[in-house]
C-alpha cells in the first residue's frame, strides 16, 4: 500500500492512541458516587475528582492536538 494516501504516519497514530487513553483515564477518575436529595456525598469534592482528573483530561486533549500537528522529519 502507498503510504502517501494516509493522513498521518505511524507515530501520529501512536500519539493519538496515548492521548485518547489519557482522556479516558481522566474521565474514569472523575466518575464516582453522586449526591442525592436525601444524602450528601462529600466525595464529589475530593482532590481526585476536582483537580487530578480534569488536569489529566486537559493534558490528554493538549497531547491530542500535538499528535495531530506532529510532523516527522523527512529522512534524506
Amino acid at each position: 500500500m502507498d503510504k502517501s494516501k494516509f493522513a498521518f504516519g505511524k507515530t501520529n497514530y501512536i500519539l493519538l492512541a496515548i492521548a485518547a487513553v489519557a482522556i479516558i483515564i481522566g474521565f474514569i477518575l472523575m466518575a464516582g458516587p453522586g449526591s442525592t436529595e436525601t444524602h450528601f456525598e462529600p466525595e464529589i469534592f475530593s482532590f481526585r475528582r476536582i483537580k487530578l482528573a480534569p488536569t489529566i483530561c486537559f493534558l490528554g486533549f493538549i497531547s491530542m492536538i500535538v499528535a495531530i500537528m506532529y510532523r516527522p522529519k523527512d529522512k534524506k
